[in-house]
């Protein structure tokens, strides 16, 4: 009796074409529920007690619950957010490490000659959490009643009225150069290292106008320590009871500050799209959307597509400013 084998005939070769793809499937199956086995790190470029490590804070439980295991956030200071970002950018893409990216990514991306990462193509991201406007506000006992008079009044002195920023080079300072180029207007540029300064300056009276985030400014609204004029929402999109945005005047100017989640540009897309969807569950829990409005923000979860073009828009719309307003990148 031979031991050789059969041919292998038309119908044996379909099927076994059949269970090579089933196990193909129930592999990829397998992956995705082989990840995540450990923790995962969520590296954050700010030191803790900021608005950025709240939010980190406030994501990281509940997208760990989601997962099945701890996000561990991991605060790396330094460089406006450059630290971190440069850590991703190095880390292996495994999905183990992600980052909280800020919008002052961007600015950094129009402000810095040389970055050791490219600012687009290194990370793959995976979806916005929350945006938010800046804020233009005065001291309560300010001259200054209306952005229209804030213009007014540049434009009649240029030069003379003093606008503050956490920095220059920051969203901050760029969107109030921004808003020089479509009006026509000359502000003092008076820059802070972040802290209290701007807020003490602006209530002591010198200087007139503070630009800053919503996350800041919503509670000194809500205690009434600042008065706002003007928000950098979409036009007709102010959050703000009976505030405008720069864009009802000036429809080119509009600038959302986000925060959101990236992770090294060659992480498994499965990975990805497990992330994304993990995030837009914990975004949509009435406590973590309520938190974030508190924050003043508004929740906005998003596909990696639609994070990555934002991210691309700010970059390009902040670099045209920079050449515009001649500012000397660092």
């Amino acid at each position: 009796m031979s031991n050789q084998s059969p041919p292998c005939g038309p119908v044996r070769r379909k099927a076994l074409a059949v269970l090579l793809v089933s196990c193909a499937a129930l592999g990829g199956a397998w992956a995705d529920e082989a990840w995540p086995q450990k923790p995962i790190r969520l590296l954050l470029g700010f030191p803790p007690g900021g608005g950025s490590d709240l939010v980190a804070r406030l994501v990281a439980k509940p997208l760990g619950e989601r997962l099945g295991q701890n996000v561990v956030v991991d605060n790396k200071p330094g460089a406006g957010g450059n630290i971190a970002a440069e850590m991703l950018t190095r880390a292996t893409p495994d999905g183990y490490t992600l980052l909280l990216v800020p919008s002052g990514h961007a600015s950094n991306a129009a402000m810095k000659k040389v970055l050791p990462f490219d600012p687009v193509k290194d990370f793959a991201w995976v979806s916005t959490l929350t945006t938010y406007p800046l804020a233009f506000t005065v001291a309560p006992q300010s001259p200054i009643r209306s952005f229209q008079d804030l213009i007014q009044r540049a434009k009649a002195e240029p030069g003379q009225w003093r606008y503050s920023s956490v920095g220059v080079g920051t969203a901050m300072h760029l969107a109030a150069e921004w808003l020089q180029a479509e009006s026509g207007v000359q502000l003092n540029h008076i820059p802070f290292k972040g802290g209290t300064g701007p807020l003490t300056e602006l209530l002591a009276g010198r200087v007139d106008v503070m630009v800053d985030t919503m996350t800041l400014t919503a509670s000194l609204l809500k205690d009434q320590r600042v008065r706002a004029l003007a928000v950098t929402s979409p036009k007709g999109g102010s959050p703000l009871q009976g505030v405008p945005a720069v864009a009802d005047f000036y429809p080119g100017m509009v600038f959302e500050s986000w925060l959101g989640i990236a992770a090294p540009a060659a992480t498994p897309a499965h990975v990805v799209e497990r992330l994304n969807k993990a995030l837009r569950e914990v975004v949509a829990q009435p406590d973590v959307r309520q938190r974030l409005l508190d924050f003043g923000g508004q929740p906005q979860a998003s596909s990696g597509t639609e994070f990555r073009e934002r991210v691309q828009r700010d970059i390009l719309n902040l670099r045209k400013v920079v050449s515009e307003r001649k500012i000397e990148p660092e």
